[in-house]
């Protein structure tokens, strides 16, 4: 099936910008906003979603391990 090119696609043309203070770098992933918060205290509070670059999305997953962890565990 062909898509509709009247539909907007889910992925856009242009990536977004990583929403880090003083960053821009174009974004690879999406977190909540309230997931991004608990290693970047400091991000705007705008919209649900948080883009984030590679290596800050790389900062996010090394700062939350642990949690993360012991979240998946039940714990």
């Amino acid at each position: 099936m062909t898509p509709d090119p009247t539909r907007p696609s889910h992925r856009t043309a242009t990536p977004e910008p990583c929403i880090v203070p003083g960053c821009g770098g174009d974004s690879v992933r999406h977190l909540a906003l309230s997931e991004a918060k608990r290693a970047f205290p400091l991000l705007p509070d705008q919209g649900r979603r948080a883009p984030l670059c590679r290596a800050h999305y790389k900062q996010w997953k090394k700062g939350t391990k642990e949690s993360r962890d012991l979240a998946r565990l039940g714990r």
